[in-house]
C-alpha cells in the first residue's frame, strides 16, 4: 500500500522529467497549477496527506490534453458539493473517465477504491449506477488500452509493489474480482 509521500516520490520520478509536473500534498483543496514561465513544474496540489486525493488528481491529470494542462484546473468548471440532482447527473457523467483511471491507480497502488459522487447535499443518494459506469469504462480501458501517462503510472506503481507481476493480468483479476 502506497502512503501519500510514497505517491508523490512515484509520480515525480515518472513524469518530473518529461512533463515538467509535480505532486504536491497538504492542500486544503485540489488545485492544478500550470507553470507560470515554462520553467517552473507544473503542480498537481492533492488534500492534505488523503492518498485517495493524490489519485484522483493524477487521474484527471491524465486525462488532461496538453491545451488543458496549460489552464489552471485544466479550464474545468466545479459545482460545489450542493448540487442539484440535475447538476449531479452532469458531474457523474464527466467523472467516469477520470474515476475509471482512479479505479486502477487504486489497485495498482494496493489501495481501496470507492467511487466518488462528491455532493454532501444529496441525502440517501444511491452512487450504484454511478459506480456502474465506472466500472463499465474500466472494462473498456481494458479492452482498449490505458491513456499513455495513465497506464505509465498503473505500471509504475504496481511494479514498485509487486515486480513479478504481470500488469494486464493483475488488473484484469481485480476487474473481475470487483466486477462480481
Amino acid at each position: 500500500m502506497f502512503s501519500a509521500a510514497q505517491l508523490i516520490e512515484a509520480f515525480n520520478v515518472c513524469f518530473l522529467t518529461r512533463f515538467k509536473t509535480v505532486l504536491v500534498g497538504g492542500a486544503d483543496e485540489p488545485l492544478y497549477t500550470p507553470s507560470s514561465d515554462g520553467v517552473a513544474p507544473a503542480i498537481i496540489y492533492f488534500r492534505l496527506d488523503y492518498p485517495s486525493s493524490a489519485l484522483h488528481e493524477i487521474s484527471h491529470w491524465c486525462l488532461a490534453g496538453k491545451q488543458r494542462r496549460l489552464l489552471e484546473d485544466y479550464g474545468y468548471w466545479y459545482e460545489t458539493d450542493s448540487r442539484t440532482q440535475q447538476q449531479q447527473t452532469l458531474f457523474e457523467h464527466v467523472e467516469v473517465n477520470p474515476q475509471a483511471i482512479e479505479c486502477i491507480l487504486h489497485w495498482a497502488a494496493g489501495l481501496p477504491f470507492r467511487v466518488s459522487v462528491d455532493n454532501l447535499a444529496l441525502v440517501d443518494y444511491d452512487a450504484t449506477p454511478f459506480q456502474q459506469s465506472v466500472y463499465r469504462q474500466v472494462g473498456n480501458y481494458l479492452n482498449t488500452g490505458l491513456p499513455e501517462r495513465s497506464l505509465t503510472f498503473a505500471k509504475h506503481l504496481l511494479a514498485y509493489r509487486l515486480p513479478n507481476i504481470d500488469f494486464n493480468e493483475f488488473i484484469r483479476q481485480q476487474y473481475e474480482n470487483y466486477s462480481r
